[in-house]
């Protein structure tokens, strides 16, 4: 009697084990937040929508009203994927710091990165804007960008933006460059 139990036991393990499971896709935990995916997410809502588009360069403003592609806006928003720090060299480098309503990665000193810092304010659990800071300096070169979204709580959108940026090569003067867009 033990042996028929044993057996059948065994032979329904294996019918089990043979069986086609429903394969659940594997979901990457990020150490931070991903800022490249929210950027798709949120390119993905301005469909039809037009950007009223400032450009400052050295003080010579430019302003023009466009409607952009996806591909246009994610050329727009370059800076941001830049920003992006979940790549598995930084996956220690940035402390992580959190209020009620903010969360904040910021580059521990003793770490090596361009993102100094990203700051994400959220409004009922939604960020309501996004901040970067870039800055890239060696012997001969020096860059920091300053980067910010943000949200329209009414229509769920981007509201505006701002990339401005400072760039110094040796023996040349600075050059400054400011983009900012109202979406409407």
């Amino acid at each position: 009697m033990k042996i028929k139990l044993y057996i059948s036991f065994l032979l329904l393990g294996a019918v089990l084990a043979c069986a086609p499971t429903k394969e659940e896709p594997a979901l990457e935990k990020l150490p931070y937040f991903d800022l490249k995916e929210f950027i798709n997410l949120e390119i993905s809502k301005l469909e039809g929508d037009s950007v009223l588009k400032t450009s400052e360069i050295n003080g010579e403003e430019q302003i023009v009203d466009l409607k952009y592609a996806s591909a246009q806006w994610k050329e727009e928003f370059a800076a941001f994927y830049e920003a992006d720090i979940n790549v598995p060299s930084l996956a220690t480098a940035y402390g992580t710091r959190t209020t009620p309503d903010q969360l904040i990665h910021e580059l521990l000193p003793e770490a090596e990165g361009k993102v100094k810092e990203i700051s994400i304010r959220y409004v009922q659990n939604y960020p309501a804007w996004v901040i970067f800071r870039l800055k890239d300096e060696n012997m001969f070169y020096q860059s920091t960008t300053l980067g910010e979204i943000f949200m329209n709580q009414a229509t769920g959108k981007i509201d505006h933006y701002e990339i401005e940026t400072t760039q110094k090569v040796m023996f040349l003067s600075p050059t400054h460059i400011k983009i900012a867009g109202i979406i409407h």
